[in-house]
């Protein structure tokens, strides 16, 4: 049997979790962080969401306002933002699937979908706000 590091000073001593201490850094460890963050983030724009939603329901005054902000600098930059964290955090739900399922799990593979997460964030976020534009 080994001996673990046992944390000191509480009634319940615990092996620490050597977390950053003794992993560096990964792509994989990264997108699973941004994942969490996007999902966190998704809170937020979902509310911004409702918002410009009620005020569209609740009359031309209230919707001039939240047009007004949403279409500011600020409020693209919010959105743009919002957009892809929906993607990202899609893709990486995707990604998570795939190796709920078992595959993709070796070091090729894993890197494969953690650089497929990443860039196909990137250009769905990319390709529905040049279609916006077009559009415009």
């Amino acid at each position: 049997m080994t001996e673990v590091e046992l944390k000191s000073g509480g009634p319940a001593s615990r092996p620490l979790s050597p977390h950053l201490q003794i992993y560096r850094p990964t792509l994989t460890m990264t997108m699973s962080i941004v994942h969490r963050i996007t999902g966190a983030a998704l809170y937020g724009g979902t509310l911004l969401l409702a918002w410009f939603l009620i005020s569209a329901a609740s009359g031309p005054g209230a919707f001039a306002a939240a047009s007004h902000v949403v279409s500011s600098f600020f409020g693209k930059l919010v959105l743009f933002g919002f957009t892809w964290a929906l993607f990202h955090h899609l893709l990486g739900g995707v990604r998570h699937l795939i190796w709920d399922l078992g595959y993709g799990l070796d070091d090729p593979e894993r890197e494969w979908l953690a650089w497929a997460t990443l860039i196909g964030g990137i250009a769905l976020t990319l390709l529905v706000w040049v279609c916006v534009a077009l559009r415009a």
